[in-house]
């Protein structure tokens, strides 16, 4: 199976052929990936070199001429770098474009802490009007690019990364989706960690929601959910833990009930080590995750162990 960041140049590159506003805007980052693109369209394909406040600003410029800019690098120097930029090049101008990472929170643990971007969500979740898209499988990331350029002028973030579930979904850009049905409490897993949540929840009596677009927050689906499943909610993020805890308090705000945020900690790992050893060391395997969701909703084997209270 090819990765997400591998489809990300073909379904671009053929936007760049059907969409006429369609333009890229590249920091020397995944430029090989657009070489027959540059050649077609090269008053639409845009390297400004290894300048990332220069990538947010020219990708402002092409959306104040028309254009639908679609911007692409390392998450890291695509939101944390920029953030200035992004904040006031795109939002205080309400300029749209397409903000599309590679490296997620880890996925490259030899670049070190300046490659890895566990907190680009939380950060976007500080300014108002973004869309936020997680997939889990490429055949979701090309569908939900697709979604992101046709967004009109809004302003739409893709998180792309080398983690990926065996199977796609259905995605359709704004709502979650049911994938197991229980009673005792809802999970919420996002993006590419809804093979480790079905994993650990084997067994378990729980409903589990896969979301690939968490901004806007599914909160009709959650409250679905929480009808027959119960209002102890956990979600599963790929990305710092607790994110998305508010929007769930706030989607249930009108009923008693607990929230649960795991996801990448805050402490740093120092050491490379590889993937696998990063989602260990964040609790984000199966096991891991099911000791601490069966301890958090009280169920071993699809019972529930205590009362809820």
């Amino acid at each position: 199976m090819d990765s997400m960041r591998e489809r990300f140049a073909p379904v671009v590159t053929r936007l760049l052929d059907e969409d006429p506003r369609v333009a890229v805007v590249l920091a020397e980052i995944g430029l090989a990936g657009f070489e027959e693109a540059l050649r077609r369209h090269p008053d639409r394909v845009i390297n400004v070199g290894i300048r990332e406040q220069l990538l947010i600003g020219a990708a402002a410029g092409l959306a104040l001429t028309g254009l639908r800019p679609v911007v692409h690098t390392f998450a890291s120097f695509l939101v944390e770098r920029p953030f200035e930029q992004i904040k006031l090049d795109l939002g205080h101008q309400d300029a749209g474009a397409v903000l599309v990472s590679a490296a997620a929170s880890f996925d490259w643990p030899a670049g070190g802490f300046t490659h890895m971007s566990p907190g680009d969500v939380a950060l976007l979740d500080t300014l108002d009007g973004w869309t936020v898209h997680v997939p889990g499988h490429p055949d979701e990331a090309a569908t939900l690019l697709r979604h992101a350029v046709a967004a009109g002028d809004d302003k739409v973030y893709v998180r792309l990364s080398e983690q990926a579930n065996a199977q796609a979904q259905p995605v359709d850009g704004s709502r979650f989706h049911p994938v197991r049905q229980g009673r005792a409490g809802v999970v919420v897993a996002v993006g590419p960690l809804l093979d480790p949540v079905l994993a650990a929840t084997e067994g378990l009596d729980v409903t589990v929601l896969y979301a690939t677009t968490v901004r806007p927050f599914d909160a009709a689906a959650l409250r679905r959910a929480t009808d027959t499943a119960g209002t102890d909610v956990v979600l599963v993020e790929p990305y710092l833990a607790g994110t998305s805890t508010s929007a769930a308090n706030d989607a249930l705000a009108h009923l008693p009930h607990r929230v649960l945020g795991l996801g990448v900690g805050r402490r740093e790992l120092r050491r490379y080590g590889s993937v696998d050893e990063h989602v260990r060391a964040h609790g984000l395997d199966a096991r891991t995750l099911r000791e601490r969701i069966g301890g958090f909703l009280d169920v071993r084997e699809g019972l529930r162990v205590r009362a809820q209270v």
